[in-house]
């Protein structure tokens, strides 16, 4: 669908007060699970978030799965009969592997305790094709040695002063019963264990959680840890735009309006709510919001589409800063949760298809990352919560950040007109958009090959940076007033830079 769109006019306050701007979505990526870590291709994406996202920690589950052979049979063993005992035996070997790799990027872990090693699980129960046993375990004494002793490990290996700078986060989502069997109390008590057995190596290491899907459970955690002792020192938590379809019990913080079905500031209502939640309840560590995106459905063809970039422009622009970390899930394509993709873009979670090429997503935060770290005010004409703008600036520079986000994808042109500050100069404008810095758009034009052939994938790889040009902008001086204007291509985004 094609609609006329309007116009809108942007007035940033140039002489007035301006605000911090932290770059909170900038330090925390996810990995789907920390097995994909050990492949070559999964840490080349990591380093690539490392340069060009500003990725200092990374988050995955899965460090106690089997497949990790965190909890195993001693090949020693394997001469004896079973009365003689085959007792697993700890095994840290692929974990050090990953994680020496992770320090050689310059990233550092967030050890997540997950999930059950089937040696020592309740029960047979498994979560997707990676297959992580969500069973409480048997003994949480057992749970707790081996948290205690992969805790002292990380120590002994790599010291404290690198290890203080991981963060620990116990399990994944355990409101839900396709990621935790138990109930609640059976969460908590699993809580308190793995909370004291890491406390027990250093009470200085940091623990957080609830790490719930839609934002539940937040201070039930926070009045549980203050009663036993085990209080968390931050919170982790999740929120996907579409979660208001299973009618969750988050905090909200909006008109009523916005929490229905299919409200685009959905998510952003959310996070506003859980910020007036922790403030009432007066709880001062960071909150992490360690997934977050539109949609959590593992098939969104549209996530791959610059209306992406512009759901992220648009919440980010709104809510960055009520949190101390937003890690949008994923960063890779590499994934294996529901069936690995067979195509070159197959509508899955990544920032970065399974050949590392950059999606509109991906731009989208290459772009707030130019942005400045002091952020003024806006007004104009025409402005709303689909259209609208952040500007930072600084004594030397400046940076627009304009999104324009459709829920119904509809198509069209946005005409921008801007204020600037008095002797602009240099002038580059960076577009997201349906047929700009959009590598599925070339990809298209390939005939959307489901495998790339070596020079394909070259030669989309040649042509995927978040490219600027300085054509395409209008710029008038007229005495001390010096306004641009262009035509900007909907939905999307596009960042106008400038010296001042």
């Amino acid at each position: 669908m094609v609609y006329i769109m309007k116009s809108i006019a942007l007035r940033p306050d140039w002489k007035g007060p301006a605000e911090i701007f932290r770059h909170t979505w900038e330090g925390l990526v996810n990995i789907d699970q920390f097995r994909w870590m050990v492949r070559r291709d999964a840490q080349e994406h990591l380093k690539m978030a490392h340069d060009e996202l500003g990725a200092r920690h990374v988050r995955a589950v899965g460090i106690f799965d089997d497949e990790m052979r965190t909890l195993g049979t001693d090949p020693k063993s394997f001469f004896h009969a079973p009365a003689e005992g085959n007792k697993p035996r700890n095994n840290w070997q692929v974990t050090d592997y990953v994680i020496d790799s992770l320090l050689d990027i310059g990233i550092n872990p967030m050890f997540t305790t997950t999930f059950t090693p089937s040696a020592m699980a309740s029960g047979t129960q498994t979560v997707f094709s990676t297959k992580g046993n969500i069973t409480p375990p048997k003994e949480l004494a057992e749970w707790g040695d081996l948290v205690e002793s992969g805790v002292r490990h990380m120590l002994d290996r790599y010291g404290r002063a690198v290890v203080e700078k991981f963060y620990f986060e116990v399990w994944n989502e355990p409101n839900l019963s396709s990621f935790w069997t138990g109930d609640q109390k059976q969460f908590f008590d699993l809580w308190a264990a793995t909370y004291r057995a890491i406390k027990n190596v250093d009470a200085t290491l940091r623990v957080g959680g609830p790490s719930t899907a839609r934002a539940e459970w937040i201070g039930e955690i926070i009045e549980y840890g203050r009663r036993n002792d085990c209080a968390p020192d931050f919170i982790i938590t999740h929120v996907y735009n579409n979660d208001s379809d299973s009618s969750p019990l988050s905090p909200f913080e909006g008109p009523q309006k916005d929490k229905e079905s299919k409200s685009p500031h959905f998510a952003a209502g959310v996070i506003r709510g859980v910020r007036k939640l922790l403030d009432t309840l007066g709880f001062k560590g960071e909150l992490h919001w360690n997934e977050w995106g539109r949609s959590w459905w593992p098939y969104f063809p549209s996530r791959e589409s610059a209306n992406e970039a512009a759901f992220i422009a648009k919440t980010m622009g709104e809510v960055s800063q009520q949190a101390d970390f937003f890690a949008y899930w994923c960063l890779s394509d590499i994934y294996d949760q529901v069936g690995y993709g067979a195509e070159t873009f197959h509508g899955n979670y990544g920032l970065l298809n399974l050949q590392g090429l950059r999606k509109p997503s991906y731009h989208a935060f290459q772009a707030l990352g130019m942005m400045g770290t002091h952020r003024i005010g806006l007004k104009g004409d025409n402005l709303d919560e689909m259209n609208n703008a952040v500007v930072t600036a600084d004594k030397d520079s400046f940076e627009i950040l304009v999104y324009s986000y459709q829920p119904d994808d509809a198509q069209s042109s946005l005409d921008i007109s801007l204020d600037l500050p008095p002797g602009s100069t240099d002038l580059k404008l960076n577009p997201i958009n349906a047929a700009e810095n959009n590598i599925l758009e070339k990809w298209r034009e390939m005939g959307s090959p489901a495998y790339l052939k070596r020079p394909q994938l070259l030669e989309l790889r040649a042509s995927n940076r978040f490219s600027s040009s300085q054509t395409g902008i209008r710029l008038e001086t007229k005495q001390d007033k010096c306004t641009a204007a262009f035509r900007m291509a909907t939905p999307g985004v596009a960042l106008l830079c400038g010296k001042r």
